[in-house]
C-alpha cells in the first residue's frame, strides 16, 4: 500500500480548517477581526468561555498561525496574523471555488 502524499496547499488548508473547527475559535477570530488595533486583555472576559478554555483555543489559533500573541504583563496582546489570514482567505476561496458541477447536472438528485 502506497502512502498518500498531500500537497503543501492541502496541508495548509487542513490546518486552518482544523483551527477554525470550533465555534469558540470562530467567535475569537470574529472578535479580533473587528478590532482596529491589537487587543490587550483577557478574551475570556469578552466571550462567554472560561479562562482555561480560552487559553486552549488561543493556543490552537496561534499554532495554526491565524493569530499572534505577545505577553505584556499583566495582559496579553492578541492580533490576527494578517499575512496568514490573507493566505487562508485565498486558499479557502480557491478550494470552495473549484466545484465545476454547479453549472451542470452532476449534483441533481
Amino acid at each position: 500500500m502506497t502512502a498518500t502524499k498531500y500537497t503543501d496547499k492541502q496541508t495548509r488548508i487542513a490546518r486552518y480548517a482544523k483551527a477554525l473547527g470550533n465555534p469558540a475559535r470562530i467567535a475569537i477570530m470574529e472578535f479580533l477581526a473587528q478590532q482596529e488595533t491589537c487587543f490587550f486583555g483577557e478574551i475570556h472576559e469578552i466571550l462567554p468561555i472560561a479562562k482555561a478554555t480560552a487559553s486552549q483555543h488561543l493556543k490552537e489559533l496561534k499554532d495554526a498561525g491565524l493569530i499572534q500573541g505577545e505577553i505584556i504583563p499583566p495582559k496579553v496582546k492578541y492580533c490576527i496574523n494578517k499575512e496568514n489570514w490573507k493566505e487562508a482567505k485565498v486558499l479557502f476561496g480557491e478550494f470552495f471555488g473549484q466545484c465545476i458541477c454547479e453549472s451542470g447536472d452532476c449534483c441533481k438528485e
